[in-house]
């Protein structure tokens, strides 16, 4: 049975560290919530690490520079790890091609030019990747929609066809499929991948619940503290993502109610049902650790 708390300093003593997800958890895409900034800031006075894990496509730094316009001070989090991390290693290494067709907005261009010095080192080592257009690609990449105000994934058919027809792979960097800007919901690059997987064409991924992301948190933690798998917490309000991404490394999770799902646990996000939680829970077979309305 999942167990509701009311703050996460209810379960602290429990936890040495925290893979926190940003988007819906932390902040709405416009703002951060001060009670989940205060939430984070308790946990590492208290001695705790947190590690803000997120499904953005956009690599470590490029994620860290908007902290600033969300109002995320630094003594809320350790280190960042971001899906853009862990897939810009996959497109070094040619997982897509050298040349590229890339589905995104220019605000994700830092994806291809923005590199960790080990990533840099790597790059360095290896023929160049070139954007072209999609006659001449040998892969995709696919950061979101260009314009995620009004495109939804049925505006890419006709380009998904046509990759799928010459058989190019599409490297999602973001595995999420819909996020919550406010009180608008836009469509991700995940939504983009599972649309092209659903004509037969082939995706890969690499940010939460998959593998990969998992991986560069532990090493990111291990850079700042010594961590038994026990004592870490999986938070977020994503319950394919977050919560089954922590379910799958074998982790506890803290499913935020109030997030993508606000609205189905009863008229109050901050105060979910006990009994339809539950039961959209077991509906998904996605026992959470723990559930809260809102991370405070």
């Amino acid at each position: 049975m999942t167990r509701i708390i009311a703050s996460l300093a209810e379960i602290a003593d429990r936890y040495d560290a925290l893979f926190c997800d940003l988007w819906g958890c932390v902040h709405n895409g416009i703002a951060a919530w001060p009670a989940a900034v205060a939430a984070l800031q308790a946990f590492r006075a208290g001695g705790g690490r947190v590690i803000l894990l997120t499904n953005a496509p956009r690599p470590n730094p490029a994620v860290v520079r908007g902290f600033a316009r969300l109002g995320i001070p630094a003594d809320a989090w350790d280190a960042v790890v971001s899906s853009g991390d862990a897939a810009q290693y996959a497109l070094l290494v040619g997982a897509a091609g050298r040349r590229v067709y890339h589905i995104g907005p220019e605000r994700d261009l830092s994806f291809f030019t923005d590199f960790s010095p080990e990533l840099a080192a790597l790059a360095a080592g290896q023929p160049p990747i070139e954007r072209v257009g999609l006659a001449e690609a040998e892969g995709i990449v696919c950061t979101g929609p260009f314009d995620d105000r009004v495109e939804t994934p049925e505006d890419y058919r006709a380009t998904l066809l046509e990759a799928r027809a010459r058989g190019l792979k599409m490297l999602c960097t973001n595995p999420d499929l819909v996020v919550d800007v406010g009180e608008t919901r836009i469509y991700c690059a995940g939504a983009i991948a599972e649309l092209y997987e659903q004509m037969g064409g082939t995706a890969l991924y690499f940010g939460k619940p998959h593998p990969p992301i998992y991986d560069l948190a532990r090493r990111r933690l291990a850079e700042v503290a010594e961590v038994a798998e026990d004592r870490i917490l999986c938070l977020g309000d994503g319950i394919g993502t977050d919560v089954q991404g922590g379910l799958a490394e074998g982790l506890d999770t803290l499913f935020i109610t109030g997030g993508l799902a606000a609205g189905l646990f009863g008229p109050d996000p901050e105060t979910p049902d006990p009994a339809l939680l539950q039961a959209w829970l077991d509906a998904r077979q996605t026992p959470a650790t723990w559930a809260i309305g809102r991370l405070r």
